[in-house]
C-alpha cells in the first residue's frame, strides 16, 4: 500500500517530467487566464459598487474609493 506522501512524490515528479505543452496550447491558457482574471476584476468592481457604507467601512475604504475602484475598466489592473 501507498502512502499519501509517496503518491504526492509520485504525481509531483509525472508533473516535472512530463513534457511542455505545444506552443498554441500554452497561448490558449494564457489566453484562458486573462479572460479569467478580467472576468473577475468586472464582478469584483461591480459588486464593490453595492455595497453600502458599513459594508465599505468594514472593509476600510470610503464610498469614492468604491466608486472609482467600480469605474476603472476591467482590464485595468
Amino acid at each position: 500500500m501507498t502512502t499519501p506522501a509517496t503518491q504526492s512524490h509520485t504525481h509531483m515528479s509525472y508533473l516535472t517530467n512530463r513534457a511542455a505543452l505545444p506552443v498554441l496550447a500554452q497561448a490558449a491558457v494564457a489566453f484562458a487566464v486573462l479572460v479569467t482574471k478580467w472576468s473577475n476584476r468586472h464582478r469584483s468592481r461591480k459588486a464593490l459598487q453595492t455595497l453600502s457604507v458599513e459594508q465599505l467601512r468594514d472593509i476600510g475604504i470610503s464610498r469614492a474609493e468604491a466608486h472609482y475602484q467600480g469605474t476603472l475598466p476591467f482590464w485595468r489592473p
